[in-house]
This record gives structure tokens, C-alpha cells and sequence, in this order.
């Protein structure tokens, strides 16, 4: 019989369903850390929220454990890469608490619209300042929502249902699948310029920490309103906050936070500032769903049936294969530059398996390619089991196309994306257990997908090279290495440079500004 440790407060439904399906359950909510190791190594399934941080130091001390179910979201609080390296299952509950963040996102909103704490706030202290908290109304308003994953689905449907006029970003949802939901798909500068709310469904990573900062809030409307229900870090909280001094926000309401629970309360204190602790799944409904969500998982995993949730499986179905895992590690390098590559939905993506040792195992590549592809803009963690899974729920659609033969190269995997009016192709294979890009939109080159790079066509003339190494070297950034790939003398070519710093935007717009050099592009991996 397996033994199953709750640790954080999760609905008696989720007790009750464990012991019905055979589970030896031991329910101690609020555990402190040394208790936690102390016991850990007693269990196969430890079931938690967000309070309990399951560490490195957790794991390791985990000898029996198989599963660790997170009873919601994000897995933040999961070190995913210790549970990869001792073989343990991590598992969510995707879509458990959908209904309840959308709900929370919307009251923030409606809120905000009708200055309901401010005026509740008022009359607690006792005044009656009817004209004090003239409201706003947001039928026929624009909303402009960035991250179309299921959340921010489900707020595009609910504010749809308020009349509202509801815009979108996400650089992967498909164009047909954004009609059907009745969104229109636009840039985000163009979701900057044209809302009058914009509300925020994409999780944290290096992409999007501060992608709403001061040079963002001054591309938008006067007065937007913004809303946070997703992850802390999102929006810059000292620009937001110049930004309802000034007038330019007329007003904001949170759920979430850089730091949790918040220090810095001048934000918070704002009149036009209106704060939640994170409660956007802290609903009676969301809590019982995702409780006999996560139980369910678990039992069917142990039965051998098809498991949905599972974050980090991909690391288990693979490690083993020492031939097959760089292949892997290859597609998902070449989905996370391509992502990077478009600047808009794709309506064609095509994955193309070249080699007799590889060809079989196309549609493990495919996977990969699409966890590459959405792992900077799902809201939720994407891994080998689960890309397909989203890739579908966004109306992505893969061909693939496989062959025994190669010309160049013994095994490669190229993938072509396709816009509207041209084609983004990306083709790298694995050499002495190296992965390598080896070509890029006709020109071949070859170099290694890693750290900072920095993509550009250009004339091949001479000068152009040392003028961008001129404009690197003033904003102290070293060159690593660099490829070049070229159709000719004179020609047009790709110059590919791995440095070994970030490279800003100041720097990309110089580089831009030089003459022979356009289509100027970072890739970070």
C-alpha cells in the first residue's frame, strides 16, 4: 500500500478519495521543515499547495518517494530539477482553479471600474462620499489581454459577456483559433495603444519579468487600468506606481506580488490601488476540484491509464537512452529559438525528422519542439507530456515529415514556421554528442545553441563585422564566438554572435542602426 504525506491544508474530499482508492494517508498540514525531513523518507507521494517548499534537501532526503502532487498551478515551490535527478514524478492540476482566477480577475476589475473598496472603505470610517467615487463603466471598453492560455481564455469569455471589446497577445495562439473565441490577435504595442484595461495571464520567466515597465505604461492609453492575477514580477511595481502618480494609470488592482507577502506597502497604499493576497484560487469550488483532481491523477498513474498534469516525466522517458536524449534536448533548443525568431502567430509549423536512427521517434522530437516553442508564454509549466496537450488547446497544428535520408547530415531535425508572408526554418543536429544549428533560412553555418546570441542578415562587406564588434565592445559585451553563413561575395549572409552578456535593447538598436546589417534579433537560451 502506498503511503501519501499532505503537508499543506488541501480539502478533506482529497483524504477521503485517497483512503477510498487504497492509500495510506497521513494528513499534517503545517509541518515545519525540520519535521518535514525528519519523516519524508517514510512516503511515496507527498501532496502539497504553495506553503511547503519540497527543496533539494527535501527530495534528497525523500528515499521512497515517487510523486510529489502540487493540489493547483505553479510548481514554483517544487525544485523540478532535484525531483528529475531522483526519478520522482512532479504533478499539477492544470485547469483546476481556471474558473476561480478568471472570477477574481474579473471582481478585481469590475472593482476598479466602481471604486468599491475605496467606498466601502469610506463608509466603514463613516462619511458618505457619494461624489467622491464616481465610477467608470466598462461596457464598450477595450480589454486588452496578454497570455491566451486558459485563464486568460476563460477572462476573454467573461468579459465578452460584460459587452466588453476584448483584444489579445499570444505569439502562438493560432489566428483561427483566436476567432473562434471571438479575440482578436494584435501586436503589444498595438495592445499597449488600444485598451483601456489590460489584464495579464503569462507566467514569470526571464522574458516576461518587467515586460510592463515604464517605456511599456508610456505606449499605453491615458488612464489604462491594470490588472495582475498572475505571477508577481510581471509589471515593474516602482513604475506602476509612478505611473498612478502621475495619472497616466488611472487605477490597478493586484492578486499577486514581486515579494510575497509585500514589504514595500506604498504601492498597496495607493487610493487608486486595489490589493488581494494572492486569492485567485482560494475558492470552496477551486479547492474540492483541484483536490480530487490531483487524487485521480495519482490513481490513474499507478493503474498504468493515460495521466494528465505531469510536469517533468519527459526527463524520465528519456534519461535512459543516451543515443536519443540530445535529439530531445535539440528539438526543444530549436522550438525556444524559433520562438524567439517569430514576431507573431504562426499559422504552419513543420517538423521534419531526417535519419534512419531517429525517424521513429518524430513525434517525441514534435513534443519537444512545442515545449521549446510555448515554455516562455504558457502560464502553466510545459514539459514533453503536456506541450502537445496546450499546442492543441492554442490551435497549433504540426506536419511532420520524416525521411531515412539526409545529404548532410547522418540525423537532423529541421523546423519551418510559417507567416504570413514568409518562412522562418531552423535545422540543427547533434555531432559527437553536441548539439549544433547548422542551418538557418538557406545559409548554412553551424554553432552551439547556448547563452547569448545575437542574429542578424547583412551584406557581406568588409567593415560590417568590426562595426558591430565596435558597438558591442561600447556596451561591454564580450564576443564568445561567432558563424557566419553566406551565399556569396557581396552577398547577403547571417551572422550569428554568442556573447557572453545580456544584450540590451540599446544595444540591439545601434546594431540596427548600421549600415548592410538588418533583420536584428537575441536569442537567449
Amino acid at each position: 500500500m502506498k503511503r501519501v504525506l499532505i503537508s499543506d491544508k488541501l480539502d478533506e474530499s482529497c483524504v477521503t478519495l485517497l483512503k477510498e482508492k487504497g492509500f495510506e494517508v497521513d494528513y499534517k498540514a503545517g509541518l515545519s521543515k525540520d519535521d518535514l525531513l525528519s519523516i519524508i523518507k517514510n512516503y511515496n507521494i507527498l501532496l502539497v499547495r504553495s506553503a511547503t517548499k519540497v527543496t533539494e534537501e527535501v527530495i534528497n532526503a525523500a528515499s521512497k518517494l515517487e510523486i510529489i502532487g502540487r493540489a493547483g498551478t505553479g510548481v514554483d515551490n517544487v525544485d523540478i530539477k532535484a525531483a528529475n535527478r531522483k526519478g520522482i514524478i512532479v504533478m499539477n492540476t492544470p485547469g483546476g482553479n481556471t474558473t476561480s482566477a478568471a472570477e477574481h480577475t474579473v471582481a478585481l476589475m469590475l472593482s476598479m471600474c466602481r471604486m468599491i473598496p475605496q467606498a466601502n472603505r469610506s463608509l466603514v470610517e463613516g462619511r458618505w462620499d457619494r461624489k467622491l467615487y464616481s465610477g467608470t463603466e466598462f461596457s464598450g471598453k477595450t480589454l486588452g489581454v496578454i497570455g491566451l492560455g486558459k485563464i486568460g481564455r476563460e477572462v476573454a469569455l467573461l468579459a465578452k459577456g460584460l459587452r466588453m471589446n476584448v483584444i489579445g497577445y499570444d505569439p502562438v495562439l493560432s489566428k483561427e483559433y483566436a476567432d473562434e473565441i471571438g479575440v482578436e490577435l494584435f501586436s503589444l504595442d498595438d495592445i499597449y495603444k488600444n485598451s483601456d484595461f489590460i489584464s495579464l495571464h503569462v507566467p514569470l520567466t526571464p522574458a516576461t519579468e518587467n515586460m510592463i515597465s515604464k517605456n511599456e505604461l508610456a505606449k499605453c492609453k491615458d488612464g489604462v487600468k491594470i490588472i495582475n492575477c498572475a505571477r508577481g514580477g510581471i509589471v515593474n511595481e516602482p513604475d506602476l506606481l509612478e505611473g498612478l502618480n502621475s495619472g497616466k494609470v488611472s487605477s490597478a488592482a493586484f492578486d499577486v506580488f514581486t515579494e510575497e507577502p509585500p514589504t514595500n506597502y506604498d504601492l498597496i497604499k495607493h487610493p487608486n490601488f486595489i490589493a488581494t493576497p494572492h486569492l485567485g484560487a482560494t475558492t470552496e469550488e477551486a479547492q474540492i476540484r483541484v483536490a480530487i483532481q490531483v487524487v485521480n491523477q495519482i490513481a490513474d498513474y499507478y493503474s498504468g491509464s493515460e495521466v494528465m498534469g505531469i510536469v517533468n516525466s519527459s526527463s524520465l522517458t528519456y534519461a535512459n537512452n543516451p543515443f536519443i536524449k540530445p535529439f530531445v534536448e535539440l528539438s526543444e533548443k530549436i522550438g525556444l529559438i524559433q520562438s524567439q525568431l517569430i514576431e507573431k502567430s504562426s499559422n504552419k509549423i513543420t517538423v521534419q525528422v531526417n535519419g534512419k536512427k531517429i525517424i521513429k521517434y518524430s513525434d517525441l522530437f514534435v513534443a519537444g519542439v512545442l515545449k521549446g516553442l510555448l515554455e516562455n508564454i504558457s502560464e502553466e509549466p510545459v514539459n514533453i507530456v503536456n506541450s502537445k496537450v496546450i499546442a492543441d488547446e492554442k490551435g497549433i497544428k504540426v506536419d511532420v515529415i520524416t525521411s531515412s535520408e539526409n545529404s548532410y547530415y547522418a540525423n537532423s531535425i529541421t523546423v519551418s514556421i510559417e507567416l504570413n508572408n514568409s518562412k522562418k526554418v531552423v535545422t540543427g543536429t547533434v555531432l559527437d554528442e553536441s548539439l549544433r544549428i547548422v542551418r538557418i533560412d538557406g545559409f548554412n553555418l553551424e554553432f552551439k545553441p547556448e547563452g547569448n546570441l545575437l542574429i542578424y542578415n547583412n551584406l557581406d562587406k568588409p567593415g560590417v563585422l568590426s562595426k558591430v564588434s565596435s558597438v558591442l565592445s561600447s556596451n561591454n559585451i564580450n564576443i564568445a564566438g561567432l558563424t557566419l553563413g553566406r551565399t556569396g561575395l557581396g552577398k547577403e549572409a547571417i551572422t550569428v554572435i554568442s556573447c557572453d552578456e545580456e544584450i540590451d535593447n540599446k544595444t540591439i538598436e545601434s546594431v540596427a542602426k548600421l549600415q548592410f546589417v538588418e533583420n536584428v534579433m537575441v536569442v537567449r537560451l
